[in-house]
């Protein structure tokens, strides 16, 4: 009985089951039956304990090591990002300006023209005679009429 157990623990142990599997190597794919012009491949893993161990430390290292790169690319592309947006904002800021510029100054252009353009018109008050002479001021002899009083007007 002890020698059945034995075998049937051997059988079912998945070390030795993997020790023993058969792999077909059918063109480019590998399965584990055989196929039709496939050839039986060698799959023993010949490594230590210790080697395999290693080798799965390295690869938990790299995995790490990868993550990390991961996140600072991340970080690097969101900085850049971030850096670009401003960019584009502060342009636009800048171009607006100099359009709002470019209008006043346009504008200011436009207006000096115009006042050089066409003469001013001279108010009466302030317009002297064609000859030169000074213009006369109001209460320099000048008639002024005098209102009716607000009381004459009742009166009638």
């Amino acid at each position: 009985m002890a020698i059945f157990l034995i075998a049937s623990g051997a059988f079912w142990n998945p070390a030795a089951a993997q020790a023993r599997a058969e792999a077909y190597r059918c063109g480019n794919t590998y399965t584990d039956r055989p196929c039709e012009g496939g050839k039986p491949v060698k799959v023993d893993d010949s490594r230590t304990e210790a080697d395999r161990r290693a080798a799965e430390a390295g690869t938990r290292q790299a995995e790490a090591r990868a993550d990390q790169l991961e996140r600072i690319r991340l970080s690097q592309e969101k900085e850049a990002y971030e850096r670009g947006r401003r960019s584009a904002s502060d342009s636009r800021q800048a171009a607006i300006a100099e359009r709002r510029l470019a209008s006043s100054e346009q504008l200011a252009r436009a207006r000096a023209q115009k006042l050089g353009a066409e003469p001013r018109k001279s108010s009466a008050r302030f317009s002297g005679p064609a000859d030169g002479k000074p213009a006369a001021t109001p209460g320099d002899g000048g008639k002024k009429k005098k209102r009716k009083a607000a009381s004459d007007s009742s009166a009638g």
